[in-house]
């Protein structure tokens, strides 16, 4: 039998929507079975895990055996959110020196989470700095990251605000 055909861009659009509904529905189902806190914790923890996958594949994809730099890291994860998680994210990515801050103003997990009518819309902005981490984790193992999370839209700021410094040893 004869299959239709799906453009390349349509069909990398449509998995990275489809893993997102995944995601929304694996939160909404722990949240009727356990309520709100345990499933905020959940996916924090299933987040970063799966956060740590995401980087470890485009470490792969990229054939890069870790990020050169927090700017390096940070060219991957925009490359990341542009090209792979295409449908749901917009952030700006401004490096300075040691530090990379990132301005989110579209952001697919808060938008299901506002769609699907919850008590509480901030589920994905529990698990962001967890997230945050673990992607600079796997992309720079050696050097020590700090991020800081200065605003987020899911309590209410106009855009969500993500700094990361690399500390220097010694």
């Amino acid at each position: 039998m004869e299959r239709y055909p799906i453009p390349p861009e349509k069909k990398a659009r449509m998995l990275a929507f489809l893993a997102m509904a995944w995601d929304g529905q694996w939160f909404l189902k722990v949240y009727e079975e356990y309520g709100w806190d345990a499933a905020a914790r959940l996916n924090a923890r299933v987040r970063a895990a799966f956060g740590r996958i995401e980087m470890r594949r485009m470490l792969r994809a990229l054939g890069k055996p870790a990020a050169d730099d927090v700017i390096d890291a940070a060219r991957i994860i925009h490359t990341y959110f542009r090209d792979v998680l295409a449908a749901g994210f917009d952030a700006e990515f401004v490096a300075e020196g040691e530090r990379v801050e990132v301005i989110v103003t579209r952001c697919a997990a808060l938008s299901g989470a506002k769609r699907a009518n919850l008590e509480r819309h901030d589920q994905s902005c529990v698990a962001c700095p967890g997230l945050w981490q673990a992607y600079v984790d796997v992309l720079l193992p050696d050097t020590p990251v700090e991020i800081e999370i200065r605003e987020q839209m899911g309590y209410g700021a106009p855009k969500c605000h993500v700094v990361i410094y690399a500390r220097r040893r010694g």
